[in-house]
């Protein structure tokens, strides 16, 4: 299925700043660092996590799904089931 290469760029340059972010949690843990700070900076990588997750998610309802739903009526009760599961797992 295609994913559209501006939402891709933009998804790998927001991952890797996250990765950037762990790095550093590494390292407010190994020099003992105020936990309420540690704590902080972890919330602040749930949130990006979430925005990659928002961004993947509107990309695959604009792709995946609507292509699987126009495609035939048995492959639209896949994706249904599929989009209802994804919806809850990522609402938690």
């Amino acid at each position: 299925m295609a994913v559209d290469s501006d939402v891709k760029l933009r998804n790998q340059k927001r991952l890797r700043r996250i990765e950037g972010q762990v790095r550093g949690l590494q390292k407010m843990v190994n020099d003992d660092r105020y936990c309420a700070d540690i704590l902080t900076q972890i919330a602040s990588v749930h949130e990006a996590l979430r925005a990659v997750g928002r961004e993947l998610m509107r990309n695959h309802l604009k792709h995946c799904a609507t292509e699987a739903i126009r495609r035939n009526p048995d492959e639209a009760e896949a994706m249904y089931d599929e989009l209802v599961e994804m919806m809850y797992r990522n609402s938690r």
